[in-house]
């Protein structure tokens, strides 16, 4: 059968396992430099995972009944899909956008549009006092731009990565809990595997440890709105969309952010308690569609 005794461990134990081996080297340096580098490593795991499932315990099923099954393809309803790609990538810009607008609204946010001295600080600290190539506003506009079009695309690979575990095999695995159930549970899960860098403080870093809380709550709300994507298309590819443009426009506060008044990303932003409010609106209302979930049969040997 598709589903037997011991999958989930498995898959947990190696997702969880892989992210803690490979952010070793970060926390034996106890630097900064690694954390790029170990996060787009861990990002690869959740697929590992998924594989390490498949072929010791299901090899008698062939691959692509099992890349069907956990949404790697596009079911024979590509339109469909790409109908959710599309609105996973348009719908994460306006969020992402929307709530760096209300924070820097409210006073939540000080940015600092015409000098973009936050900006400033961070090349001049990563050029070492080395002049700048290019002009900071022409580096933002690029950057925002690329985000907005080709920010999906570039991250696809990584956030497939992730999407692959947590959406594509471990969330139709949680169905029998059901829905909301379901996509809550994964999306704790999902936050907690983030742990070896939000422990770190990773994506809040004025919270020290416990940034790897605040993160779960971020993780849960996010993930209902990519778990839906999932289960109303059939395929992973939606959430694959939604989770490479949120990576690729989710540094917007730091990009337009004023020095003198450095961000609390806690509040400001995406990830933080304006995002929260934002996401947990459209979670709200797309919980009530009730649309039905991954629905193939179980897989027979």
């Amino acid at each position: 059968m598709f589903r037997r005794p011991g999958d989930l461990a498995v898959f947990l134990l190696v997702a969880f396992g892989l992210s803690w081996l490979f952010a070793v080297p970060l926390w034996v340096s106890g630097g900064s430099g690694l954390v790029t580098v170990t996060g787009l490593a861990i990002m690869f795991t959740p697929a590992i995972a998924v594989l390490a499932v498949w072929r010791p315990h299901h090899r008698e099923v062939p691959f692509r009944a099992w890349a069907g099954r956990t949404g790697l393809t596009f079911g024979g309803r590509a339109g469909r899909v790409w109908k959710y790609i599309a609105v996973a990538w348009a719908g994460t810009v306006l969020l992402t956008v929307l709530a760096t607008a209300i924070s820097a609204a409210t006073g939540l946010l000080s940015v600092d549009l015409s000098g973009l001295s936050l900006f400033r600080a961070q090349l001049a600290s990563a050029s070492q006092g080395s002049p700048l190539p290019i002009d900071p506003h022409t580096l933002v506009v690029i950057q925002v731009v690329q985000g907005l079009i080709m920010g999906p695309v570039i991250n696809a690979i990584p956030a497939l990565g992730e999407e692959y575990g947590w959406r594509g095999w471990l969330l139709p695995r949680l169905m029998p809990l059901g829905t909301a159930k379901a996509l809550v549970a994964s999306g704790v899960i999902w936050g907690l595997w983030h742990a070896p860098l939000t422990l770190r403080g990773y994506n809040y870093p004025q919270l020290g440890a416990w940034a790897a809380v605040m993160f779960v709550g971020f993780c849960v709300l996010a993930g209902i709105l990519l778990g839906w994507l999932r289960l109303a298309s059939d395929s992973v590819w939606p959430a694959v969309a939604g989770h490479g443009a949120l990576n690729a426009l989710g540094g917007l506060p730091i990009l337009l952010g004023d020095a003198a008044h450095p961000p609390n990303l806690a509040v400001a932003g995406i990830t933080g308690l304006v995002g929260w409010a934002l996401l947990a609106v459209v979670a709200a209302v797309i919980l009530k569609k009730r649309r039905p979930a991954a629905r193939p049969a179980p897989v027979q040997a």
